[in-house]
């Protein structure tokens, strides 16, 4: 894959590797894989759904979800972002396709639509700052090929991975020894053993970004603070995303640590919030920013995300940022002044796909 894959992609108003390219360098600055879902979110629930009762919802949207959240933010941020994942042969799946490939501009060239397999979908309903989900979905069939991937997988600069305990994936030793620098979350252990050694592929990651519940438990610590500085002797960067307290974070290498409170906002959907963190940090990372810097990015980017619908169509790009920016509280400044040297004077908010009540209209010729 070569630059010329992405001529098509919405030009980003700020792109933040611009002074590291050269005509040598990957095509494609972050690969990533997994499950895309169709996502149906209702906001504005009072409670949790009461059994025997109907609930109304007084906010409905709907967008691609799952990897794709991750994919959308990445790109949203201007980097140059591959994606390989199954899409169902139904609406769901073509809807997801054009959001991701049209909309976004993410090259999709690894991606395949599967006869005859519908799309997985995720009811999501958000209610008192928390969220509650139902997936149905069942496994794509594998491809025809010898691997999962066309190009198993393509040179890039970044990869992001999701571990899972007792599961090693071999395209992310692959990605690793072509070069790319691996950046990781983890879900839930469902099993409670909680054993770091069971993450096959952390070995291979550069940096490791769990919440504060993973990191304690998988480091035995009773302080986020301390499960950072656990994780940091097995990555050389540690990541403990701490809600509304912000996020912490240890450089293995230099001994470097630094903590960014979060940033107060009203939230209406948190549904993809930490793959949004993700996806900021990353881009700061590729970009050479100091950790702190990171952290503060990151964070900022999910504070923007929760205030819209779904997990993908609620990425921030760089006009959303600007825009913050522009109205930033006085406290904030300071912390934050790194972003005057990367927005343009002139930018404005973006018109942007949002998640709305249906995938699609029917309109008359």
């Amino acid at each position: 894959m070569t630059s010329r894959d992405f001529d098509s992609r919405p030009a980003p108003a700020v792109d933040p590797l611009g002074p590291l390219r050269d005509p040598e360098e990957p095509g494609c600055d972050v690969f990533l894989t997994g499950t895309v879902f169709l996502d149906i979110i209702f906001t504005g629930l009072d409670s949790a759904p009461v059994r025997g009762t109907e609930s109304w919802a007084r906010g409905m949207g709907s967008s691609p979800g799952g990897v794709a959240n991750m994919a959308t933010a990445l790109s949203r941020l201007g980097l140059r972002t591959s994606l390989a994942a199954a899409f169902g042969d139904d609406h769901y799946g073509e809807y997801c396709w054009d959001a991701l490939e049209q909309g976004e501009g993410i090259d999709l060239s690894m991606s395949r639509t599967v006869p005859g397999w519908h799309s997985p979908v995720t009811v999501s309903m958000a209610y008192e700052g928390e969220r509650t989900m139902v997936s149905h979905g069942h496994e794509a069939p594998p491809p025809a090929g010898p691997g999962p991937f066309p190009q198993c997988p393509p040179r890039a600069r970044a990869a992001v991975a999701s571990l899972a305990p007792g599961r090693g994936e071999e395209w992310i030793a692959e990605a690793a020894r072509r070069g790319s620098r691996i950046f990781a979350d983890v879900g839930w252990d469902e099993s409670g053993r909680w054993d770091l050694a069971a993450l096959a592929d952390l070995d291979h990651c550069e940096a490791f970004l769990p919440n504060a519940g993973e990191a304690m438990r998988y480091t035995r610590t009773d302080c986020p603070r301390k499960a950072a500085r656990a994780l940091a002797e097995k990555v050389p960067i540690a990541v403990v995303t701490m809600g509304a307290e912000g996020s912490y974070a240890v450089d293995g290498h230099t001994g470097e640590t630094a903590h960014v409170p979060g940033i107060a906002v009203e939230a209406l959907d948190p549904t993809g919030a930490g793959d949004v963190y993700v996806a900021g940090f990353l881009t700061g990372t590729l970009a050479g920013w100091p950790l702190a810097d990171r952290l503060a990015f990151a964070g900022l980017t999910a504070a923007l995300s929760v205030q819209e619908f779904g997990g993908s169509l609620s990425a921030p790009g760089w006009p959303e940022v600007a825009h913050w920016w522009g109205a930033a509280p006085q406290a904030l400044r300071g912390r934050y002044a790194f972003l005057d040297e990367l927005i343009p004077p002139a930018a404005t908010p973006a018109a942007r796909r949002r998640a709305v009540p249906t995938i699609g209209f029917r309109h008359s010729a």
